[in-house]
């Protein structure tokens, strides 16, 4: 069930040990994925194709207004953690609602983190943190054209 790998911090922590235990690439990424899309789509699978587990921050619904304003979410933290759980190659989803994935990404320390390519390296939230513990840092190119605030503005023009 999609549900079950929506995960508690202690409950992801546990499965990363496990992971790591057996000697598992543990990839985390994190985002709204409001609306999800076809660029969300590729973009998680091509951040779980550089590891062997994935794991997806997810920001809470009171974080997403935090970020995107008073609007959004559009869709509901727990319609959105249940959609990316259920894509198969993402292995758990946690939802934060810090502003920053900073904490999680310390208390899961991955292997390898992934952002879009609109970010460079040095603006990754958590990537000195990964590297300084032997881990990679890594930006994949987005799908052009796609975007939830896109999607919203074309929906409101309609």
């Amino acid at each position: 069930m999609t549900s079950d790998k929506i995960l508690s911090l202690k409950e992801a922590q546990d499965q990363v040990t496990k992971w790591k235990e057996t000697g598992q690439k543990i990839v985390f990424t994190n985002g709204c994925f409001d609306i999800v899309h076809l660029g969300h789509v590729d973009y998680l699978e091509k951040a779980a194709a550089l590891g062997d587990k994935m794991i997806v921050g997810l920001n809470t619904d009171s974080s997403v207004s935090r970020i995107k304003g008073t609007n959004r979410p559009v869709v509901n933290e727990e319609s959105r953690s249940r959609l990316i759980a259920a894509l198969d190659f993402t292995d758990a989803v946690i939802l934060f609602d810090e502003p920053t994935p900073e904490s999680l990404i310390r208390s899961l320390c991955p292997d390898i983190l992934v952002k879009g390519d609109d970010y460079d390296i040095s603006n990754i939230v958590g990537a000195d943190f990964v590297i300084e513990n032997g881990g990679e840092v890594k930006t994949i190119e987005l799908v052009k054209g796609y975007s939830t605030s896109a999607i919203i503005e074309k929906i409101k023009k309609d």
